[in-house]
């Protein structure tokens, strides 16, 4: 029962660390490697701006949200659209600009244990014997109802079937008068903000600290690459892969292969089916 509810619990924390990473990707095939400085960051304004400047804990969440989202939209306009197609170059710059932000943070004095979020509610409840926080079961409630929100945006809204179009086919999604940099432009923003929301739910379990920058990064990666880069619901059920593993991997050796698995799961994926579980590219493809 235990391996069970934490199994479902660390999934949900998965695919929410790579939702936004997935989105980016899928729709602009740009792979944004500052996702888990944007995690970071974004944890970092909420505390300043509660801790700090004594705001509201709802009004300091948006206002990081909003700026996070601003942010996104820059690094694309003045960055990564002048790269965009080059795949490296991609690459280089958007984990330089990560690189920037986390070591910024760092030299600016945001280190150590001493950083932390309230938790948006006290106390835990017993599942099967298991003790479960609150806070852990709202981050399932409220990850169940982010992918449902996606689906439905990505289905029902102007926008969000431009953005469906761009991920599926972009050539013709141009024939049909979608602007293909303004609407990379809303995913880039958009996919800051799912990061920002992302450490907003996640970080009140433990510290912000710059290093979970690194690590966020690393287990998005692998949950897209498991998945299939591209592909929203493959990112999810690969969530679930790698989230159980892990549980497993800690109840069985320790909390300190965590990330093992994660790296594991990449190379074992690139080995067997590069394109991952609903990947779209073509294995010869990948192969020549």
């Amino acid at each position: 029962m235990e391996i069970l509810i934490y199994g479902i619990i660390n999934s949900i924390m998965l695919a929410l660390m790579a939702l936004g990473f997935a989105l980016v990707y899928g729709i602009s095939r740009v792979p944004n490697f500052a996702h888990g400085a944007i995690y970071v960051l974004c944890g970092f304004l909420t505390w300043i701006f509660v801790r700090s400047l004594d705001l509201n804990y709802l009004l300091g969440i948006l206002v990081a949200l909003v700026l996070t989202g601003i942010l996104g939209a820059l690094m694309y306009r003045f960055v990564l659209i002048r790269v965009r197609g080059m795949n490296i170059s991609e690459i280089i710059a958007s984990y330089a600009i990560g690189l920037a932000i986390l070591e910024g943070l760092r030299y600016g004095g945001f280190k150590g244990t001493t950083h932390t979020l309230p938790v948006f509610v006290e106390g835990s409840i017993i599942i099967g014997d298991i003790p479960v926080d609150y806070q852990r079961i709202l981050v399932v409630l409220i990850g169940v109802l982010l992918v449902a929100f996606l689906w439905l945006f990505t289905h029902y809204t102007r926008i969000g079937l431009a953005l469906r179009g761009m991920a599926q086919d972009e050539r013709a999604a141009l024939m049909l008068g979608i602007d293909s940099d303004t609407m990379a432009l809303v995913a880039m923003a958009f996919g800051c903000m799912l990061a920002g929301l992302a450490a907003i739910l996640l970080l009140p379990l433990g510290n912000i600290v710059v290093e979970k920058g690194y690590d966020v990064l690393i287990q998005a990666i692998a949950v897209c690459i498991v998945g299939g880069l591209g592909s929203w619901m493959g990112a999810v059920l690969a969530a679930f892969l790698i989230g159980f593993a892990q549980i497993l991997t800690t109840v069985y050796l320790g909390s300190h292969f965590q990330m093992v698995v994660a790296l594991l799961a990449i190379i074992v994926t690139l080995i067997l089916k590069p394109s991952g579980l609903f990947g779209q590219q073509k294995e010869l493809e990948e192969r020549v």
